[in-house]
């Protein structure tokens, strides 16, 4: 009896008919649940537009495209679907809707154009290309995973401040994404398409994981379980029966129990100033108490209206919508006016290393945002509050920042990634990027968006250099040549004439 397996999508597009229907259909129940026709027209428009978009960046298959589908996904569409399931009004516990409204889907629209344009100027053949041959790349996995290891300890064990070789080297770390995303393609093409993970793999998982749990970051947690989908998706690998319900069990745990540790241990990491081991212990030990506390402090948050876009806390929903957070800024922006450009000025200067100009400016612009709304005390000049690139480009200057600023910001990010990284599917730098991009599109502001833009652009070079040329010869030290090239020759000589960017039915 042949086992029932259900392969991932990483479409290239999405049919816009079917789109059309389903937004058509989500705007009609929004009316009969009293949003306004104004409201209502703006999500329906701005749906078709995302999609529109999507379709015009190449799908999931270019940086670009995975860009506008988590901007749109996670910052809007989420967030309305929710409202129509609990049955409130799509516009209500918003300030000023219509505006915010018109404000992203003007945005959307400017974010058509602009990825419109990059395509016609990106170059055809991207700058890093297939850096790593298929046979380096288990190699290349296992180097990765020593780099990363041996940079944590340093981490650890030298003092790096700001400025210092160590810091430098931690904004450029992405060796364990590296490990699992490098790892993932090679098993699958070596195994034709059987199995996803190897040793490797799931060592770098499993201490990147770690590091995330320690320190209370979402992103540390949820990375490697997304460099692992985004992997196997880009290679149209079939999960079997109990992958997929693993997977399905997996994303449960983390909603339910590992968001609220996040969130709730991140009170004790700020009064402590670091993680502390005991803490961890403690919060781990007792995930259904954390998750009770993590609600309460929700509820007390909804009765103040310091968030909330639903009539009751919602849990991890309530992170997967931008739109109450980003109406707070628009209606601020409407009532007092637009804040200027230094946060952009300031961005571009911090583009200089800190060794060249020890005394550079910063500006935590997502803490000054939240002041300027309301949701933080006079007192806190260190919590960062995230706010989309279009609200953040609304607020510094008015339609100007929508119509202009945004578009040029998202040009540069577009362009730039586009030009490294080209087709998604064929090298593991253009998934690294899109793991980036699941928080970094949605919760970017427009000054974030230039150091990723730069920084981790960098970053990205920086890692496809290592992986392919330092990070084989470590895993030739450990593994040995010999045996690899015997173990592997003749699997990669049959996998090597299918075309990456359409794997061939029989090989999955």
């Amino acid at each position: 009896m042949r086992k029932t397996r259900v392969r991932l999508p990483f479409p290239e597009s999405i049919p816009i008919v079917p789109v059309f229907f389903i937004a058509a259909i989500l705007c009609a129940i929004q009316l009969a649940q009293g949003t306004s026709s104004v409201f209502s027209l703006g999500c329906f428009f701005y749906i078709l537009v995302a999609t529109h978009a999507f379709n015009i960046a190449g799908g999931f298959s270019r940086t670009s495209g995975a860009f506008i589908f988590f901007n749109a996904v996670l910052g809007v569409v989420v967030g309305l679907c929710m409202k129509v399931y609990l049955g409130e009004a799509a516009d209500s516990n918003l300030l000023t809707p219509n505006l915010t409204i018109a404000v992203l889907l003007a945005g959307m629209c400017m974010m058509l154009t602009t990825v419109y344009l990059v395509r016609r100027v990106a170059p055809k053949r991207a700058l890093l290309g297939r850096m790593v041959s298929d046979t380096k790349m288990q190699t290349a996995t296992v180097g990765c995973l020593i780099a990363g290891v041996l940079l944590n300890i340093a981490f650890i064990l030298i003092p790096s401040g700001s400025g210092s070789v160590l810091s430098a080297l931690n904004q450029l770390n992405r060796f364990f994404p590296m490990a699992i995303v490098i790892g993932v393609m090679n098993t699958i093409r070596r195994t034709g398409g059987k199995r996803s993970v190897n040793l490797p793999v799931l060592l770098a998982g499993a201490l990147m994981f770690v590091v995330g749990l320690v320190g209370f970051s979402k992103e540390g947690m949820f990375a490697p379980f997304a460099c692992w989908i985004l992997a196997v998706a880009s290679q149209r690998f079939k999960l079997s029966r109990a992958q997929l319900i693993g997977a399905i069990l997996t994303t449960i745990f983390i909603f339910r129990y590992l968001v609220p540790y996040a969130q709730y241990g991140r009170t004790f990491r700020e009064e402590s100033g670091g993680a502390n081991v005991s803490t961890v212990i403690s919060l781990l030990s007792d995930l259904s108490y954390v998750r009770e506390q993590y609600i309460q402090t929700s509820a007390d948050q909804y009765e103040d209206r310091v968030l909330g876009y639903y009539n009751n806390p919602q849990g991890f929903f309530d992170r997967l919508q931008m739109i109450s957070i980003d109406d707070a800024l628009i209606n601020h922006t409407a009532q007092f006016g637009t804040y200027g450009l230094y946060p952009i000025a300031v961005a571009f200067q911090n583009l200089v290393p800190h060794f060249i100009w020890p005394d550079k400016p910063t500006l935590l612009s997502g803490n000054i945002y939240a002041h300027e709304v309301g949701i933080l005390g006079a007192e806190d000049e260190t919590t960062g509050v995230s706010f989309s690139s279009t609200s953040t480009a609304y607020h510094l200057a008015g339609w100007p920042g929508v119509f202009l600023l945004a578009p040029a910001v998202w040009f540069l990010l577009f362009f730039v990634f586009e030009s490294l990284c080209g087709d998604t599917r064929q090298t593991p730098w253009g998934l690294l990027v899109l793991v980036l991009y699941t928080h970094a599109a949605p919760e970017g502001d427009v000054g974030a968006l230039i150091y990723e833009a730069t920084y981790a652009a960098f970053g990205i070079i920086f890692a496809a250099v290592v992986g392919s040329y330092v990070a084989p010869v470590l895993g030739t030290l450990v593994m040995g040549p010999e045996g690899i090239a015997l173990r592997r020759g003749a699997l990669i000589r049959s996998v090597s004439a299918r075309p990456l960017s359409a794997p061939e039915e029989r090989l999955l």
